[in-house]
């Protein structure tokens, strides 16, 4: 239970009956008054100060058969507001980070997010609100996919897909943490950065096609799928025969397409979990990972956060600050 062990508070207020937040509109991403949420049973009120930005959350936007409510946002950082009860390990004024529960509750792009305790873990202590907003989804993601489904270890070589991405920087950063041999895609200026997060090798797919210089390795964790250049049917051939891919966002066929081939994929869905988010968190704090913001936009800026997402250009993560 140490992920409820708080370390820094602030003083609180009650809850206003309405907040702003963003809503989908016709005209796109707008921002406006509406309900502020009710925690029900165990949950967890918070004041949300920022809330990062994720390919689900406009992922599921884009999506015309959603009927996820209208308010995105799955990364949060914020203050406890109110607790389940008074001697909560919780408690009210914690400073905490998770994943809120979105599409299934209104997500963290408001004022005011319902989170359940099991999914938050406190502010790491090096971090600022913003940075920790940062973590959730892709250190979740990222840790899941390098520790729990890959089995990361000394000496195994892995391919880590779009380095400098949110998921990608800290994939990179725990598969080397962990000892594996670490190859990572990037362009441009990426590439020296992925180096100094760790990576053995870079590939510059600005000049170079990974699959002619790569030998065989044991594991592809691929955060970016089959679009737009085809990087994750590409990846079956460089896969050892029974090497592994992680398709987290798969191509249709992507299944078929391993059959015969001696190799093995799997779809990957990461899983909001505030103990490890509370080990990611220890990591931080001793220096052993890092992870990076690449700008901040006011909550207003949401329909520009989601576009400078989409461009697929950042370096670590895209934050929206929404309350000082």
């Amino acid at each position: 239970m140490r992920h409820w062990a708080p370390t820094r508070t602030r003083a609180v207020s009650a809850p206003p009956a309405t907040m702003r937040g963003i809503v989908e509109t016709a005209a796109g991403l707008e921002i406006a008054e509406i309900p502020t949420p009710v925690p029900v049973g165990d949950e967890v009120l918070v004041r949300v100060h920022a809330a990062g930005v994720c390919g689900t959350d406009a992922g599921t936007l884009a999506d015309p058969t959603s009927a996820a409510p209208s308010t995105p946002g799955l990364d949060v950082a914020g203050v406890v507001v109110r607790a389940p009860y008074d001697a909560h390990p919780l408690a009210v004024g914690t400073e905490v980070h998770g994943v809120v529960p979105y599409p299934r509750v209104p997500g963290a792009y408001a004022e005011y997010a319902v989170v359940p305790p099991g999914s938050l873990a406190v502010r790491p202590d090096s971090l600022s609100l913003v940075e920790a907003a940062a973590v959730p989804v892709a250190g979740l993601s990222a840790w899941q996919a390098v520790v729990e489904v890959a089995q990361a270890h000394r000496g195994q070589r892995i391919l880590v897909h779009d380095g400098a991405s949110g998921i990608g920087h800290l994939a990179v950063q725990i598969a080397a943490y962990l000892g594996a041999h670490v190859t990572t895609t990037a362009s441009g200026a990426g590439a020296a950065w992925m180096r100094e997060l760790g990576a053995d090798v870079v590939v510059d797919t600005d000049t170079t096609r990974f699959e002619d210089v790569l030998p065989d390795v044991d594991v592809v964790i691929d955060p970016v799928g089959d679009r737009p250049n085809g990087a994750g049917s590409r990846s079956l051939d460089v896969l050892r025969p029974g090497g592994l891919l992680i398709a987290m966002h798969p191509w249709a066929g992507y299944a078929h397409d391993t059959e015969g081939r001696g190799i093995r994929a799997t779809d990957f869905r990461f899983s909001p979990d505030g103990q490890t988010l509370a080990t990611l968190g220890r990591l931080l704090d001793d220096g052993s990972i890092r992870v990076f913001v690449d700008s901040v936009l006011p909550l207003a800026d949401a329909a520009t956060a989601h576009a400078r997402f989409d461009e697929g250009h950042t370096r670590g993560r895209i934050v929206l600050s929404v309350a000082a």
